[in-house]
């Protein structure tokens, strides 16, 4: 009698299975900076010896670090929520053009409601604006599944291909099927200077090659598994892609559904077909009329879709009725409860020392941007990574009398607060710099970054001394403080700093209450 063969079964994450299957698909290389709904995918590669996993200072440069291994000839992948893809896409659209050698997967995570993000973007669009192939799993399984695909289809048709999930897909657990890893070998490194130089005689003849695939590409599409039709019930069907496809199929399981896993390019044909099988169509989908958009270039009249009230926010089980017949968000009034800094936080002696002096606080993307919220109340703007530094300078030319200072953390001074720091020095701007140091990328669950000294991992590396760094960007003065049992020195400190014709950085230093080290 033969031996039954045992299945394996592990309830993952959508973050862990996107990670387990780009495991078993033969990764090498993976990069991110920590961001929610993404910084899981890393911290689970992290556990798989076998692969080079790093956090990068920024996206930018992990884009580059996992894109360069690709053309190097193996298999990488970068993740990123969809405000650090802003950050990554100055060699994300060149490397449309250039392509790989290796498949590269490039892993951006949405985060529909805001939950953790200053904005609210739909990097469905990337793909049109890049001429990129889009995928969307709607599970956890699909997850793992779809990232092998993404890797072949990277492979095939010499591109990279991105990966949109969502917060819902990204935390959500289920039992994903485990299989084995397959090692990819790599690629020869090769000479190709029309391939891989972008000086615009070989970058026109690229953007030829690109036109082309994504033609070749939507072929694919047409006939992509990814892209599900099932026909049930010839009285209603649903158009939709991602976590709306199991929203309609809680509240409407009879219906008929188009699920749209190979995003882009669309496959027009195949929407068209389902539109002639069903009597009363609704496109369903989160945030941006994206699929709604094109349903309607096709001429495809019938269609119907969500109030526009509904292009904010997350869907969900619970209002998907009022999606489906057009109604407006209906919005419960329910008892706020704002978040705060943690008790016992080191930051709390800062903002306190910074209220007490009246001060304007350019602020800046963190844990410390709580600072802003009750019973502080004392950080005044807030707009993207590194912005504390440069908004400072920006804000000082505008009211050179004001007493404003800027506000960074660590981490997202490492990130891109450097470069605003060298520009105020050069160009002889004047103020403080608060360099909030907790020694870790707190917001985000306490990942290291090149100031703490220890990598994804924990293994030692060099450390940055960011009181050296200062100094040598051109800072008149660098003062570390630690603000937690010295909050009387601190505000001398503030009080002496602010009134001097100086560009200054004030390290205030304590590590976070949530970190063991």
């Amino acid at each position: 009698m033969a031996k039954k063969t045992s299945v394996q079964k592990a309830f993952l994450s959508g973050n862990e299975a996107l990670a387990r299957g780009a495991w078993e698909t033969g990764l090498s290389v993976a990069c991110a900076y920590p961001g929610t709904p993404s910084t899981e995918i890393l911290e689970a590669l992290s556990l798989y010896p076998e692969l080079d996993v790093q956090w990068s200072v920024n996206e930018k440069v992990a884009y580059e670090v996992a894109y360069s291994a690709a053309v190097g000839g193996v298999r990488s992948l970068f993740a990123c929520k969809h405000v650090g893809l802003n950050v990554a896409m100055d060699p994300l659209m060149t490397s449309a053009y250039t392509g790989v050698q290796a498949g590269f997967v490039v892993v951006v995570c949405d985060d529909p409601g805001m939950h953790s993000s200053q904005n609210e973007q739909d990097t469905r669009w990337v793909g049109i604006y890049a001429k990129l192939p889009v995928l969307e799993p709607s599970s956890p399984a699909e997850a793992k599944l779809f990232v092998a695909e993404a890797f072949a289809l990277s492979e095939k048709f010499d591109t990279p291909v991105i990966i949109r999930m969502t917060t819902r897909i990204s935390h959500t657990k289920e039992d994903v099927l485990l299989g084995q890893r397959t090692p990819c070998q790599p690629v020869k490194l090769a000479v190709n200077i029309q391939k891989y130089v972008m000086v615009p005689a070989n970058a026109r003849v690229r953007h030829d090659f690109i036109e082309g695939r994504l033609t070749r590409l939507q072929a694919v599409s047409e006939k992509s598994k990814l892209n599900k039709m099932e026909i049930n019930d010839p009285s209603l069907g649903f158009i939709t892609s991602g976590i709306s496809y199991h929203y309609l199929k809680e509240v409407r399981p009879d219906a008929s559904f188009l699920k749209l896993g190979f995003l882009y390019p669309f496959c027009d044909a195949k929407i068209a077909e389902f539109s002639k099988k069903v009597k009363k169509l609704v496109v369903v989908e989160e945030l941006d009329p994206f699929i709604e958009d094109h349903v309607r270039q096709l001429g495809i009249k019938k269609a119907r879709t969500k109030h526009p009230s509904f292009r904010t926010g997350e869907l969900g089980p619970g209002v998907i009725e009022d999606v489906i017949n057009g109604r407006p968000k209906n919005v419960p009034k329910l008892p706020a409860r704002p978040p705060r800094l943690c008790a016992g936080c080191p930051h709390w002696a800062s903002f306190s020392v910074l209220k007490k002096l009246g001060l304007f606080v350019a602020g800046d993307i963190g844990c410390y941007t709580l600072g802003a919220l009750p019973p502080t109340s004392t950080l005044h703007t807030c707009i993207c990574m590194g912005a504390g530094v440069t908004f400072n300078e920006g804000l000082r030319r505008a009211h050179p009398d004001q007493k404003i200072v800027g506000i960074v953390g660590d981490s997202t001074f490492v990130h891109s607060g450097i470069t605003g720091l060298i520009n105020a020095a050069y160009n002889k701007a004047k103020g403080i710099i608060f360099i909030l140091d907790n020694s870790t990328t707190a917001m985000t669950g306490g990942q290291n970054h090149p100031g703490t000294g220890l990598t994804i991992r924990n293994e030692p590396t060099k450390r940055l001394d960011l009181k050296a760094l200062c100094e040598v960007c051109g800072a008149d003065h660098v003062d570390v403080i630690d603000p937690a049992g010295n909050v009387r020195e601190l505000e001398e400190l503030v009080s002496k700093r602010i009134n001097e014709d100086a560009l200054s950085v004030i390290i205030a230093a304590h590590p976070c209450k949530l970190i063991k080290r």
